[in-house]
């Protein structure tokens, strides 16, 4: 109950503090920079050492590739369907193909199915999210914009992503064997509690409600999409395929 009481109070106070005139415009950046350089990669060095190699891991990384995939689809489709902007179609795919696994998903996983999941959910994000949003979010963001794609410097924010690196260490020290133990995980455990409410007062300092009213269809379609059809499909697919239950409930959350 305290774990889901946090993410609501956090996310109200975000809300409240968007209306105080000495919070800074850049505050959601600032703090958005924080969550990646600090409780990030304490949760993947944390989480990540104790994650068994199982077949299901497959499942994991593939669920935002299969999500973004059918967005991609059904964008395009009813793009030509009911004649709609390009960019139109642009921003339906990047906001319903991908999803924040990191910044609302850990918080909401935690509180929902507990500790023991994260390490789950943060193989989803790295395997899945991260990697598919820095390669064929940024590519649809910059062709639906009419920008151009530097593919080195593509390469170089993804090799030099903070919870990137720490990722990698936290798979390559579990391989090894290590765990963090004693003082160094206190120190970690303290950083990593972080997230929660950093996350969500970022999140609330973000919601503006203004002209939704223009953009209503838009707005359904997208989240009918991700709400009903999305979770809906992973689910039935994964059940289908007799994925382990703890999986399928980290997918489809």
């Amino acid at each position: 109950m305290a774990s889901l009481l946090i993410l609501a109070v956090s996310l109200v106070l975000g809300v409240f503090l968007r209306q105080v005139k000495t919070i800074p415009q850049n505050a959601p950046a600032t703090l958005g920079a924080l969550i990646l350089y600090v409780p990030l990669p304490a949760i993947c060095l944390l989480s990540l050492p104790d994650l068994k190699w199982e077949r299901s891991l497959i499942s994991l990384a593939l669920v935002t590739w299969i999500v973004f995939g059918l967005a991609w689809a059904l964008a395009n489709y009813l793009g030509k369907r009911w004649r709609l902007p390009r960019d139109a179609v642009g921003c339906l795919i990047l906001t319903a193909g991908f999803c924040n696994s990191a910044f609302v998903g850990f918080p909401v996983i935690e509180a929902l199915l507990g500790q023991e999941a994260l390490k789950h959910a943060i193989f989803l994000d790295q395997s899945g999210s991260f990697l598919i949003v820095s390669t064929f979010g940024i590519y649809l963001a910059l062709s639906y914009s009419s920008g151009k794609l530097q593919r080195r410097m593509l390469f170089k924010k993804i090799l030099l992503f903070p919870p990137f690196i720490a990722f990698t260490l936290g798979l390559s020290a579990g391989a090894w064997g290590w765990r963090a133990e004693g003082p160094f995980r206190e120190v970690l455990e303290r950083l990593a509690a972080l997230l929660t409410p950093l996350a969500l007062i970022s999140v609330g300092l973000q919601l503006q409600w203004r002209n939704l009213r223009e953009e209503l269809r838009f707005l359904c379609l997208g989240l009918g999409y991700k709400l009903i059809l999305a979770p809906l499909v992973i689910l039935l697919l994964y059940h289908s395929l007799g994925v382990d239950l703890e999986i399928i409930k980290v997918s489809v959350l």
